[in-house]
């Protein structure tokens, strides 16, 4: 017969060892908001883009890394410049170190290979 092991919880992380945000993560925030700052459609972006809306939907809520010529594709779609996007952001994970740092999202981060 087998043991029985006490249950022990989760341990909270200290606000030290806080888990950086994502870079998927970041990057969705940031196309999002500037495809929305500029009023464009998921739809019309992706078509520009040449990649299926659904993609881009996974890209902008954090759930696929995509190449660096699909990052290309959108930000050309968005009229944005690559550089100005980096910039912003790496303020976005500077600031995500704060109260809200830390925070996942409800899925799964983790995808089998």
């Amino acid at each position: 017969m087998a043991d029985i092991l006490p249950f022990q919880p989760k341990r909270t992380p200290s606000p030290e060892r806080e888990p950086e945000p994502l870079w998927r993560e970041a990057l969705g925030r940031s196309l999002r908001a500037a495809r929305e700052e500029k009023g464009g459609r998921l739809i019309d972006i992706a078509e520009r883009a040449g990649i299926s809306p659904q993609y881009l939907s996974e890209i902008e809520r954090g759930r696929k890394e995509p190449s660096s010529e699909m990052i290309a594709a959108v930000t050309g779609a968005l009229g944005v410049r690559l550089a100005d996007l980096l910039v912003g952001i790496a303020g976005d994970i500077r600031l995500s170190r704060g109260p809200a740092a830390g925070r996942r999202p409800a899925g799964p981060v983790l995808m089998a290979a």
